[in-house]
């Protein structure tokens, strides 16, 4: 498999607020895409080792979406959790605490249809965009 792919955030929130932001579907909705003309309409999370993720990422104008699926392998409450996406990718989010802050580092298998600093933009561009929302509420 390719190489890994890290991005990473300083989120101004302690770790509890953070996790809560990043994993509550109440929150995910709300941050969950790369560019402002698109939008995560509906999410499920049922955060536990063989649990499920899913994510609606849609363009707001209708013209393209996709459902992103994956399983969780582990979860460590508060820390980090890893899961794998359909296609068999691995991705594992990570927090931890920097003072006041939290270190939020995504590491993840590239696919193969686009390059790797394409999808390091986009992963980054929705870490930023959480950040963003975490700070603002």
């Amino acid at each position: 498999m390719n190489n890994k792919i890290v991005v990473n955030a300083t989120v101004n929130a302690d770790i509890k607020k953070a996790w809560d932001y990043y994993n509550n579907p109440e929150h995910i909705t709300k941050w969950n895409f790369a560019d402002p003309s698109w939008q995560c309409p509906s999410a499920t999370n049922d955060m536990r080792a063989g649990g499920k993720y899913s994510a609606r990422m849609e363009a707001k104008d209708g013209s393209f979406g996709f459902d992103f699926e994956a399983i969780y392998d582990e979860v460590i409450p508060g820390e980090r959790f890893t899961y794998t996406m359909l296609d068999g990718r691995q991705a594992t989010v990570a927090f931890s605490k920097n003072g006041p802050q939290t270190e939020v580092a995504v590491t993840f298998d590239p696919e193969s249809e686009n390059p790797a600093e394409m999808q390091k933009a986009g992963w980054q561009a929705i870490l930023d965009n959480f950040k963003r929302y975490a700070e603002a509420n």
